[in-house]
């Protein structure tokens, strides 16, 4: 394995959603997501390698979206292959965080990448028997953007139409917990109050802001920054609102049932993670290019320079999972009346993810008492 560099969260530029239903709500109607393109050269399986556990495959979820630069890349690069072997990961594309939850409980996927809000609920509606987080991926790369002609400033937010990716996705709570924050009655559900929240896909988000039918958007990049190119304004950038400006905002999950059946084929994952993590920091611009290439492949059109410089530079990447940040995460969710208080005790498993650091002699990481007992 290459040689890994320190797990500090470090810039891309430089260097980088509630689950299945919230206790409190019905889930929203999404179909499991598509799969992604199989015609990448690098993720081909070596001449003469073998299967992990004899296990023929891994199904592995993600987003479209540049916070999920690690999956991006790690797939169209074939870090993930080349750690499993012959064992094929195949790869599914999701919108927002509900729907893979769904798909990881119907045993659709087996890994995901995934935002802290679904994951938080997928575990607490399953009473702590459905995942567990096994590693971090990103921070930041979330914005608000508006219509700078209808919106002059954060207080001008209030009686606009906002979207948010998905009902009780990781940036629906996060906006309707600033809402509330500014002592706005929302209600969680319907989206209506002071202000109304729109939850629209993030594919359709910039025709939404183009038509006028939306005001602008709490959105995660590229989104975000596809908005700006449209002539949209970046009224606040999520990190602001947080010490030192980090928070989780992709996290790695693995179903229970495949981490105690499959944990040689999971450790191989986090390997394929930390490896990719290592290659995006030391070569920004070529991660760069290699995102873009997957989005491209995933979607059918890859990202003008526009829309993914600035996007990218916004990104965070880090083994770290940020695990004392979820806490907060969740208490946002509370004060938004989208959760009862959960218990999060056993949420994260970072065992794996700590040997293959310690086996490269880098730091591990923290579970900020959250772990398994």
């Amino acid at each position: 394995m290459p040689a890994i560099r320190s797990t500090r969260t470090k810039l891309l530029g430089r260097g980088l959603a509630v689950a299945t239903a919230l206790p409190l709500l019905a889930l929203a109607a999404c179909s499991y997501g598509s799969d992604a393109k199989d015609d990448n050269p690098a993720a081909e399986v070596a001449a003469g390698a073998k299967k992990i556990d004899g296990l023929d495959s891994v199904k592995i979820g993600y987003f479209g979206n540049l916070t999920h630069a690690t999956a991006l890349v790690g797939n169209q690069k074939g870090f993930f292959q080349k750690e499993l072997g012959a064992t094929a990961a195949k790869y599914q594309v999701f919108n927002a965080g509900p729907s893979e939850i769904e798909a990881l409980n119907s045993g659709s996927i087996d890994i995901g990448w995934i935002g802290p809000s679904p994951s938080i609920n997928g575990f607490t509606k399953s009473e702590g028997k459905s995942l567990r987080i096994i590693g971090g991926s990103a921070s930041g790369g979330v914005k608000l953007v508006v219509n700078p002609k209808k919106v002059k400033s954060l207080k001008d937010v209030k009686g606009k139409k906002i979207a948010t990716p998905q009902l009780g996705n990781t940036q629906d709570v996060a906006f309707l917990n600033w809402a509330a924050e500014q002592g706005w009655k929302v209600d969680a559900q319907s989206g209506k109050g002071d202000v109304s929240v729109v939850r629209t896909d993030n594919k359709i988000t910039p025709d939404a802001y183009k038509s006028g039918s939306i005001d602008g958007a709490w959105v995660p990049e590229p989104t975000a920054s596809k908005l700006v190119a449209e002539g949209g304004k970046v009224l606040l950038d999520e990190s602001d609102l947080w010490p030192d400006k980090k928070f989780v905002i992709t996290n790695i999950i693995v179903s229970q049932k495949f981490l105690k059946e499959h944990p040689k084929v999971v450790e191989a994952v986090l390997r394929g993670s930390v490896e990719t993590n290592e290659w995006i920091n030391a070569n920004p611009d070529d991660a760069k290019a290699s995102a873009n290439k997957q989005l491209e492949a995933d979607s059918g059109k890859a990202l003008p320079a526009e829309v993914l410089d600035p996007a990218w530079k916004s990104i965070q990447i880090t083994n770290d999972p940020l695990a004392s940040t979820l806490n907060s995460e969740a208490d946002h969710a509370v004060k938004a009346g989208l959760l009862e208080k959960p218990n999060l005790t056993g949420i994260y498993d970072l065992a794996l993810l700590n040997k293959v650091l310690a086996a490269a002699g880098e730091d591990t990481v923290d579970d900020a008492g959250l772990g398994v007992k």
